[in-house]
């Protein structure tokens, strides 16, 4: 006999999809149209048919514990060929950002920032972190004339190991970065244990850390470098040309944040000459510039394309979607104003700038694992899982 399942629509989860983009969800008739076109999709399993059954049936449970819904990278092509307008691209855009929440830790951060209601607190919360920060510090002023020094920004001190500036600087985003690695962790993971539960696997035979590192992360990690999978868009292609740039830019960022915190909270304390602004012609300082620029073409490429896609397609606008893009546009546009003004010498728009700089880039880590910025980590794991689920250890 057939196995009867109890269906149980979460009513919230509903209403949830409909308000983050996936309102055109009860339009689809399952016609299948979207399986034959979706690279993703097998005999075995039809997506994103089947995960349009769920959504519609309010199937909470299983969508969020589907790898499928994560390896989604929204290429569009089901949306376009849909005779219905369904829009499963956008329905699987909202189940992403649902899980997001579900998975979030702690819970009452992720719900912040899943509204764009919430919008002012969330910029709040860091302006007044920094603000507060920054009056203790005792540097909480503007010169009247330059030179502008942002490596006094917090002040200055006597203290041969360690700048002032470079003590508050880490005091306040040291701890942001590991927070929001712990919390990515932590949804990851949840994420991870309920697609497990789903295998016919030996839990007993299970990969040691380097194994899954070497045969199932790093090569996931690699392919969302190289973005393979986006190349095989149909209609979304030209979303490569906004989502490479922007990668490599984060790239880049990270290295040159990685290189200044060696020169200057380690190198620093031999040679407290490091601790000041890096000169203009350092290879990091042209990296740096470089990939600010190359952040702010890209992400104002998606911005034009999801500005399109509103327009042309009928796609919804969400809070989802417009966070990320407006919060990296904030980042690179503020950094680079920053320096501008140092560099023509306005002290009162340099600070400002800078000020706004810091508060952007705290957002950015702070929230990353509850926005659309998650997808990053999320994805990148359940690509690991899809490479675990077809090895050797679950089929044994």
């Amino acid at each position: 006999m057939a196995e009867k399942m109890r269906v149980e629509p979460d009513l919230d989860f509903i209403r949830y999809m409909k308000s983050a983009g996936g309102d055109t969800l009860k339009k689809c008739y399952q016609c299948a149209t979207c399986s034959v076109v979706c690279p993703l999709s097998s005999d075995k399993k039809p997506f994103p048919r089947k995960e349009m059954i769920w959504a519609q049936w309010g199937l909470k449970d299983k969508l969020i514990a589907d790898p499928d819904v994560m390896l989604c990278h929204q290429c569009g092509d089901c949306t376009t060929n849909c005779p219905r307008g369904a829009k499963p691209g956008d329905v699987l855009g909202a189940i992403r950002a649902y899980a997001y929440i579900h998975f979030g830790f702690p819970q009452g951060i992720a719900k912040l920032a899943s509204k764009g209601q919430n919008l002012p607190i969330m910029i709040l919360i860091p302006a007044i972190i920094i603000g507060v920060m920054w009056a203790l510090s005792g540097g909480m002023h503007i010169p009247a004339e330059g030179p502008v020094d942002f490596g006094r920004f917090f002040g200055h001190w006597d203290i041969h190991y360690l700048s002032k500036n470079v003590m508050f600087i880490d005091l306040i985003f040291v701890p942001t970065f590991f927070f929001a690695l712990y919390a990515a962790f932590s949804g990851v993971s949840a994420m991870w244990t309920q697609m497990a539960a789903g295998l016919n696997a030996n839990q007993a035979f299970r990969p040691s850390v380097i194994q899954f590192i070497m045969q199932f992360l790093w090569p996931s990690i690699v392919e969302t470098i190289q973005h393979k999978r986006f190349n095989e868009c149909g209609t979304n292609k030209n979303r490569v040309t906004g989502h490479l740039p922007l990668l490599l830019a984060f790239v880049g960022l990270l290295t040159v944040t990685a290189y200044s915190f060696i020169r200057k909270d380690i190198f620093g304390i031999f040679n407290p000459a490091l601790h000041g602004p890096i000169a203009l012609y350092d290879p990091f300082k042209i990296l740096a510039n470089v990939s600010a620029i190359a952040m702010i073409v890209g992400v104002g490429i998606l911005w034009s394309n999801r500005s399109a896609a509103e327009e042309k397609k009928g796609i919804s606008p969400t809070f989802y979607d417009w966070f990320l893009i407006g919060e990296i546009m904030a980042v690179g546009v503020t950094g680079l104003l920053a320096e501008i003004f140092r560099l023509i010498n306005v002290p009162v728009l340099a600070y400002l700038f800078y000020f706004l700089h810091l508060v952007s880039v705290f957002m950015l880590f702070f929230y990353m694992p509850y926005t659309k910025f998650a997808h990053m980590v999320y994805r990148t794991f359940a690509m690991a899982f899809e490479r675990y689920r077809s090895s050797e250890f679950v089929k044994n």
